[in-house]
Formats: structure tokens, C-alpha cells, sequence
């Protein structure tokens, strides 16, 4: 006789599963809780509700945090001190007005647009959105529009085609550290998957932000933003050092994944090894630290600045994705992945579409972009495994997924909110659309491009 497709505890795997997670957004959310304990927290829950043992549990929460930090933890830190250079340096801010002085006021969004994908590109999210939206928002000042509604339709003109740039490529384009680990964890080409995600990102981008921003932007009112700029009186580095620093992780990257075409030249090893993301941001910190600040990059208050800077947001990335990763293991321990994978083979659903909805839920769940790449790629490989799919698309697709309508329980919302300078109501008009549109678009491209390579 044959097993039922779904058995008794497959449903109590998957009540266990939503009943975890639930509690950890309720710690969060309800009860103002670091998201690192609320997540380890839904960690022990979903293992005791599922019936395992507290020992193996914990094993399986130190296995998650173990993974995520070691393997993530030295690209997150690295990228950090790289963001902190760039911001208090002010090499972020000479490249973003260099550009939006080379353009009229018909140009900016794009301008704008094409800005924040480059400075996003090493970057996290949050410090991207540092680095750039109040130098955006003094250029919308400076637009002198008439009467004060159009003049805040002017700036979100400009503001959420930054927004949108910097979303895109948090979400879909490595090194960014999420898709970065995604890339690990499901065995996907580095290569192939920068190339998917730049095809993926521009046309996202273009409709999440310029397109996006003409029809939401009207009637909405900005007040003065909460939060400003602050960065160390240094003589601002050139332009052209500027661009390079930004760009060098890229290309070290991308030229290390050439590299391994041309595995029997002399010196191609050398290539190769540049392809790993720790020593391409190692490397581009060592060359940031005089190429910005010359001479007094060894001044106390320099180092002391960008140490502090680092750590900080460090400290709090760290220990979230940690325990993001502790929640990713137990389900995996419980048999969540294995189970996927067998409806994935059984109601033959895309493997595409399963990655997404999965990084969906986490991200509604539990508010962070990160967190939910870390739980929808560690349930992932079975079902990537199993249905042949390309790693590298599966990687997009639950890159997409996990951006998808941030709302209260996402620390960025509120960062929008303070620095752009709009209402509750508005900013879920405005940042929680742009994300949707970025998270629909970006599947709907990916599942495109499934058929085509």
C-alpha cells in the first residue's frame, strides 16, 4: 500500500516549523528582543516541537551558527571596514556629486540609479544607504522646484531610484554577502552568478525605481529627514581612487572566475585565488587604507573611526545572521529540507518558485533580507539536487524572495523612514512597494531566463 503523499508528521514538521518562527517574530516584534535571541529562541522551539532530543538541538544551533559566522563572518567584516572607509573618507560622496553634476535634471533618477548599483555593489544595504541618500536629498534641495508638493515629488523622484539600486543588488549580486552565501551553500558558479544577476538587476532596477517613483511619488510629503551624514575632516580623495576602490572587489572576482578558463597558463592559480571573496575584499582594504586617506591613515583618530564604525554595525550583523543560521540548521536537522524536496518531486512545483515562497516567509517572518537567504538556501540543496535545476537561478530566486515587502519588523524600514523623511503610511507606499516590485520583478526575469540558458 502506498504511503500518503503528506504523513502526520510531515504536518507536525511543518507546525513545528511556523509555530518557531512565529515566536521568534513575536520576540521581536512584540517583545522589542535582539533579533539574535528571538531567532535562537524560534531555533529550540521548532526542534523541541518537532521531536528531537535538547542535545542534538543544541548541536545543531552551534553546527548553524558555526557555518554562518565562519563562513560569512569574514566577508560581512571585511565589507563593513570597506563601506566605513569609503563613508568617512567621503570617496563615496565625491563619486555620487561628481555624477549628479555631470547631469541635468532629466537625467538625475538614472543618475542617481546607476550611482547607487556601483557604491552598493561592495556594500551592505544600510551602509550604502548612509553613504548616499543624504548626498541624493541635498541634490533634490538644490532642484529649487516650485511649490513644496512638487518639490517632494522632485526629491522621491531621486530618492527611490537609489532606493532601488541599492535593493537590486543587495539582493542579486554578488559579493553583496547574501547572495555571496547563497552561492556556497548551493554550490553555484560565482561567475555565472554575477552575470545571471546584473542581467536580472538593471531592468529590476529600471521598474522599481524610475518607472516606480513616477506613479507612487504624487501626494506624497516628506518632513525633514531624522538622520544626517557624518564623516571625519579629512581632504576628500580623488575621484578616480574612489572609483577604483569601489570597483576592485568586482574585478578581482570576476577576472579569478576568467582565470579558471585558462587553468594551464602560468600564473593563472594566482587568478583563481583572487576569485575568493576573502581576499578580494582583504586585498581592496589594504589598498583602500592609503589610497584614501593618504599620509594619515596612521593617525589614532582615523584608525580609531573606522574600527569603531566597523565593529558596531558588525557586532549586530554578526550575531543576527548567526542565529539566522542556528534557525536554517534545526530545520534542517528536523528533515524540512528533505521533506521539500520530495513535494518539489511530487506536485512537480518549480524549484524556482519553492526557493522564492520560502524566502518569502522568512522575510515576512522575521524582517531580515539576510536571514531569510540563510534559511531558504540551507533547505535548498536537496531540492537543487533532486530537480536539476541551475544553482545559480535558485540563488536570484531566493535572493528576490527575501527583499519582499519590508515592513515593521525590518530594521531598514525604519531607516528609510528616518532618512528620506516620510510618514508610516507612506513609506509602505513608497520603500515596502519598491522592495515588492523588486522581489515579483526579479522572479518573473529569473523564471524567463530559465528558459533561455
Amino acid at each position: 500500500m502506498r504511503s500518503p503523499p503528506v504523513t502526520g508528521e510531515d504536518i507536525r514538521l511543518i507546525a513545528s516549523a511556523l509555530a518557531g518562527i512565529l515566536l521568534a517574530v513575536l520576540m521581536i516584534v512584540k517583545g522589542r528582543l535582539h533579533p539574535f535571541i528571538g531567532l535562537l529562541c524560534g531555533a529550540f522551539a521548532v526542534g523541541l516541537l518537532a521531536g528531537l532530543p535538547l542535545a542534538d538541538i543544541a548541536k545543531a544551533v552551534q553546527k548553524g551558527v558555526g557555518d554562518i559566522v565562519g563562513g560569512t563572518g569574514l566577508v560581512v567584516a571585511l565589507g563593513l571596514s570597506l563601506g566605513a572607509m569609503l563613508h568617512l573618507s567621503g570617496a563615496a560622496a565625491a563619486l555620487a556629486q561628481s555624477a549628479l553634476r555631470l547631469t541635468g535634471a532629466k537625467a538625475a533618477p538614472w543618475a542617481t540609479l546607476g550611482i547607487a548599483i556601483l557604491i552598493g555593489l561592495p556594500l551592505f544595504f544600510e551602509t550604502g544607504l548612509v553613504l548616499l541618500l543624504p548626498i541624493v536629498v541635498a541634490a533634490a534641495e538644490a532642484m529649487n522646484t516650485p511649490d513644496s508638493e512638487a518639490r517632494d515629488a522632485a526629491k522621491l523622484r531621486l530618492i527611490m531610484p537609489a532606493l532601488a539600486g541599492l535593493g537590486v543588488v543587495h539582493a542579486l549580486v554578488p559579493p553583496h554577502p547574501g547572495p555571496l552565501l547563497a552561492v556556497e551553500a548551493l554550490g553555484a558558479n560565482l561567475g555565472r552568478t554575477m552575470l545571471y544577476g546584473i542581467l536580472v538587476a538593471i531592468p529590476t532596477a529600471i521598474i522599481a525605481g524610475p518607472v516606480l517613483a513616477r506613479i507612487v511619488t504624487p501626494g506624497v510629503r516628506l518632513a525633514p529627514p531624522v538622520l544626517g551624514d557624518h564623516r571625519l575632516d579629512i581632504a576628500v580623495p580623488g575621484r578616480g581612487a574612489a572609483l577604483f576602490i569601489v570597483l576592485l572587489p568586482v574585478l578581482l572576482i570576476a577576472t579569478g572566475e576568467l582565470g579558471q578558463l585558462a587553468t594551464g597558463l602560468k600564473g593563472a592559480a594566482w587568478l583563481v585565488a583572487a576569485s575568493n571573496p576573502v581576499i578580494a575584499l582583504l586585498v581592496t582594504n589594504l589598498l583602500a587604507l592609503p589610497l584614501l586617506f593618504g599620509r594619515r591613515l596612521r593617525e589614532a583618530t582615523i584608525q580609531d573611526a573606522v574600527w569603531h564604525e566597523t565593529m558596531g554595525a558588525a557586532g549586530a550583523i554578526l550575531l543576527a545572521i548567526g542565529a539566522g543560521g542556528a534557525l536554517k540548521q534545526v530545520l534542517v536537522s528536523a528533515g524540512l529540507s528533505d521533506l521539500l524536496a520530495r513535494l518539489v518531486t511530487m506536485y512537480a512545483i518549480s524549484p524556482l518558485l519553492l526557493g522564492w515562497l520560502v524566502a518569502v516567509g522568512i522575510r515576512l517572518a522575521a524582517g531580515s533580507a539576510t536571514v531569510a537567504t540563510i534559511t531558504a538556501v540551507g533547505i535548498m540543496p536537496g531540492v537543487v539536487a533532486g530537480s536539476g535545476v541551475s544553482p545559480e537561478l535558485v540563488v536570484l530566486a531566493i535572493g528576490a524572495g527575501s527583499v519582499f515587502f519590508s515592513h515593521v519588523n525590518d530594521p531598514g524600514f525604519w531607516l528609510v523612514k528616518s532618512y528620506v523623511g516620510t510618514s508610516t503610511a507612506d513609506t509602505f507606499r513608497t520603500w515596502s512597494m519598491l522592495e515588492t516590485v523588486i522581489s515579483v520583478v526579479g522572479l518573473a526575469l529569473v523564471m524567463i531566463l530559465s528558459h533561455i540558458v
